[in-house]
């Protein structure tokens, strides 16, 4: 696309454009996000959000519905501002890419941001989640988007986790993942990070004896959950210092893990959430 100028607006009708087909490998497959940085975000309120936070937007898609929208035609004065391309497509257009027959009327391509462990350093009142091969994009979008609910300074993917870029676990951000930093991390480094964490590190676990409101969380926190099948590994949770238990009086042999999560992260957060 060397001919396509960035910062400047396109019309598309075809279903067969290259850009089209870009956007649709976006969406389908990881390995397309990996080799290129890019994902897709659908909404006009991730679109805000992203640009808001300053995000790098290489295309915004604006469908029919779009072209009379103030909110709309703003965020794309914004991103064209800023060396978008800004796409003008058809209802049919917008309903290929995205792969929906009722797309929303903004469909924005962003650039990828990933911490690594060098760059992850708690100090204060920071609380960072960590996740051992979380494998539900719904889970894992939840979880952020309770992580910026309660203050938190962000999310660590430990090991072989669901790609945070993927549609289904953007949309379940809503727009979250635009606030949260987010950071990819092996065991070992997890390991490492745990063993010199200057606050609390706590996981749930099976093996857990401590209610989970009974802890004096001292800051900055580290919240370290597993699998939703496996749990956490016996190594990994041999490397927090507290292991808690949320109770349960019912039949429910086990909690979904984004609800676990956010139960955890309001009782550890409490004292620093006000109405």
């Amino acid at each position: 696309m060397s001919e396509i100028r960035q910062g400047s607006v396109k019309q598309i009708t075809s279903h067969s454009n290259p850009i089209v087909k870009e956007i649709k490998g976006l969406v389908a497959q990881r390995k397309h996000r990996s080799q290129s940085g890019l994902f897709v975000a659908e909404g006009l309120k991730l679109a805000t959000d992203a640009l808001a936070a300053g995000w790098g937007v290489r295309y915004l898609a604006l469908g029919t519905e779009a072209r009379d929208n103030p909110v709309a035609q703003k965020a794309a004065a914004t991103a064209k501002a800023r060396g978008a391309l800004i796409l003008e497509v058809s209802t049919a257009v917008m309903s290929a890419m995205t792969r929906k027959d009722n797309p929303q009327m903004v469909v924005g391509v962003y650039e990828q941001r990933m911490l690594s462990a060098k760059d992850i350093h708690p100090s204060g009142a920071a609380l960072w989640v960590a996740l051992d091969r979380v494998r539900d994009p719904g889970n894992l979008g939840t979880i952020i988007r309770t992580v910026d609910a309660v203050g938190g300074a962000g999310v660590m993917l430990v090991g072989d986790c669901t790609d945070p870029f993927a549609v289904e676990a953007v949309r379940a951000t809503m727009g979250s993942l635009f606030h949260v930093p987010l950071a990819k991390i092996s065991k070992d480094e997890f390991k490492a990070l745990a063993g010199k964490w200057p606050g609390t590190v706590a996981a749930t676990h099976l093996k857990g004896s401590v209610d989970y409101r009974s802890p004096d969380y001292t800051d900055p926190v580290l919240l370290v959950m597993g699998n939703e099948q496996q749990g956490l590994e016996d190594d990994m949770a041999a490397a927090c210092s507290t292991l808690i238990r949320i109770p349960q009086a019912g039949q429910a042999d086990s909690l979904n893990l984004a609800v676990a999560t956010g139960i955890a992260l309001y009782e550890i957060r409490r004292k620093h959430l006000e109405l």
